[in-house]
């Protein structure tokens, strides 16, 4: 019996951060992990989810300096994580812990 083939592709979350509702939860989710490696990262998943050339327009950064700061690797500036989120039409906000 011959086997079927399966074709899978790779997960990408910036495929399902479609509202602004799912930016948020995945944004906290990488808030609680006090990891910035972790934080960065899924920044950088959201800015793509949206654009990054959109991201870049409105925040007034470059583009390639983005993908830059906002990798696992990367080390974004307060300013620039600011920027990224008032681009994605979210706010920072502080709870008690």
């Amino acid at each position: 019996m011959p086997t079927k083939k399966i074709k899978l592709s790779a997960f990408d979350a910036a495929d399902h951060l479609d509202s602004p509702e799912a930016l948020a939860a995945y944004l906290s989710d990488a808030f609680a992990t006090n990891d910035p490696r972790q934080i960065n990262q899924a920044l950088g998943t959201a800015a793509r989810s949206k654009g990054m050339s959109a991201v870049a327009r409105e925040t007034r950064l470059g583009r390639e300096s983005l993908y830059k700061a906002l990798s696992a690797e990367g080390n974004p500036s307060f300013d620039t994580m600011l920027k990224v989120i008032s681009a994605l039409g979210l706010r920072l906000t502080a709870e008690a812990a």
